[in-house]
């Protein structure tokens, strides 16, 4: 997932919310999510995606996001949530902040 921060903001890297199992990363002049070596939960990686699109509505940090749909599918299917990742996937190639927080509401999350 690729992060798009706002214009106050000129690096955000490090963890977000502890016990996510989930960073951010600065790659060149972009910032993407990385997956902790150690103890990630199950629910992990989708609650990290939730946490970047929320924080991209507050727009003080982040102003968008970039997920791809097998990413969220993904995330959604670590998370023992089946139903979801078929849902996400057969949705949209790439979602942004809004989009996943309305897929959020949408399947009840």
């Amino acid at each position: 997932m690729e992060v798009i921060l706002s214009k106050q903001c000129e690096r955000l890297v490090g963890t977000l919310e502890r016990g996510l199992g989930y960073s951010l990363q600065q790659r060149g002049e972009r910032f993407f999510s990385q997956r902790s070596k150690h103890f990630v939960p199950p629910d992990g990686h989708w609650r990290f995606i939730v946490l970047c699109a929320e924080m991209a509505r507050n727009g003080l940090y982040i102003s968008d996001v970039r997920v791809c749909g097998g990413e969220m599918a993904g995330a959604l299917l670590e998370a023992g949530l089946r139903t979801c990742a078929a849902l996400a996937i057969s949705g949209k190639d790439t979602y942004n902040a809004k989009e996943v927080l309305a897929f959020k509401e949408r399947v009840g999350l």
